[in-house]
């Protein structure tokens, strides 16, 4: 044992203290959050004041823009950059790449920031470069290996389109074709996080079962697996094709949400109360059903108490698993034990707290709207303030076990 420090002690010596860009993760976690922070900020200051910081447009459209394309993109980046490693046994991607690749997700901010000052062409460039170089990197491991994951390649090549029809929708003055252009995108995330965390929550939740010694195993069903992929799919093309009919809408996401339903009923998430860094997995799951349902709700009666349905599917679903996965990956990747600190676990219930807000506050009689907004906002800002504070060391400082990455 003595032996053994003495090894991660000597590692540790010869290891840069700053390791920001050591692996891929590292600099787009960091990112995911702290532009969590400086765009709802920015976003609550744009709704109150009604600037429109893209012209000729309404303002919701940079706020669903930058947390679409800016605050998820970076997590998708840093999630597929450390994934694909893992997936293909190729070594991790770090160094000048990461590098490069960080800076023209920085410069996409940064551009539509000053999108009223700048050249619209010079924009554009700036917002669709990421995912092509992404692609670039991770598509040789995956493409020589024959991955299973390959056909990730595919939603990821979706998603820069859906951006791309965006700008192109903005660039025309044609809010309504940028709306469906952000919904594909919505679309798309919900796809990713079905295809993965169909696979990681059951996984990791019948490791942490294996060692608190409980026998009862997380059940899945292949049949039930393809039943929610392909509904997802179904309902990419739906809100892709502007001739669906809502009620065709509202029946996929109808079945889409009992397939999720199901799917999350047999994976035992309810003997996970005592493991904050699993049951947020399955709580940020369980916001896919829920907010499915909710859309077919509206869809199909326009009942105003289920107007909101978007918001638990990017606040609970997708901002939650984000903020689940990324606290989870930062401390296995940087040799940590995986076990989060007490203000992570607040952290996932207040951003729970503000889905529940946002999607439903607003249907309670004597509240004000404004007041539903701020209050989502006040317990976003705080959850992704905590989780800024307490990974911040963990990200950019070397690995705890002296390794490299």
């Amino acid at each position: 044992m003595t032996v053994q420090r003495a090894d991660v002690a000597q590692r540790a010596a010869v290891q840069p203290r700053f390791a920001l860009f050591a692996y891929g993760f590292r600099p787009f976690f960091l990112a995911a959050g702290l532009y969590a922070l400086i765009a709802i900020a920015a976003w609550i200051w744009i709704y109150r004041s009604g600037l429109a910081p893209l012209p000729a447009t309404p303002p919701q459209l940079w706020h669903g823009h930058e947390m679409l394309f800016g605050f998820i993109g970076a997590a998708i980046a840093g999630f597929l950059l450390t994934a694909v490693p893992s997936w293909t046994g190729a070594r991790g991607f770090g160094g000048t790449p990461l590098i490069v690749l960080f800076a023209v997700w920085l410069a996409g901010r940064l551009a539509f920031a000053m999108a009223p000052w700048i050249p619209f062409a010079l924009l554009a460039v700036c917002e669709l470069a990421l995912l092509p170089l992404l692609a670039g990197l991770i598509a040789p491991p995956l493409l020589r290996q024959r991955n299973r994951n390959t056909p990730l390649l595919a939603v990821l090549a979706a998603f820069w389109l859906a951006d791309a029809v965006f700008l192109h929708a903005v660039y025309g003055a044609d809010p309504g074709r940028a709306r469906a252009a952000l919904l594909v995108g919505i679309d798309l995330v919900l796809l990713l996080i079905t295809v993965i965390g169909g696979r990681i929550v059951p996984a990791f939740t019948a490791n942490a079962l294996r060692l608190q010694g409980i026998t009862v195993a997380p059940r899945t069903y292949k049949w039930l697996d393809r039943v929610a992929i392909a509904s997802m799919v179904l309902l990419v093309i739906a809100d892709a094709v502007p001739q669906v009919p809502s009620s065709w809408q509202a029946f996929i996401a109808a079945v889409a949400a009992l397939a999720h339903a199901a799917r999350l009923s047999g994976w035992q998430g309810l003997r996970t109360f005592s493991q904050p860094i699993v049951w947020s997995l399955h709580l940020a799951y369980a916001w896919l059903p829920v907010g499915l349902a909710l859309r077919a709700v509206f869809l199909a009666t326009g009942a105003q108490w289920a107007a909101h349905w978007l918001h638990a599917l990017t606040i609970g679903a997708a901002a939650l698993m984000i903020l689940a996965v990324t606290t989870r990956a930062s401390l296995g990747h940087t040799g940590r034990p995986l076990r989060v600190a007490r203000p992570i676990a607040i952290a996932y219930g207040l951003l729970a707290l503000a889905a529940l807000v946002r999607v439903f506050l607003p249907s309670v009689p004597g509240i004000e709207y404004v007041r539903t907004v701020e209050l989502s906002a006040l317990a976003w800002l705080a959850a992704f303030a905590l989780f800024v504070a307490v990974y911040t060391p963990i990200l950019v400082r070397p690995r705890a076990d002296g390794k490299p990455g």
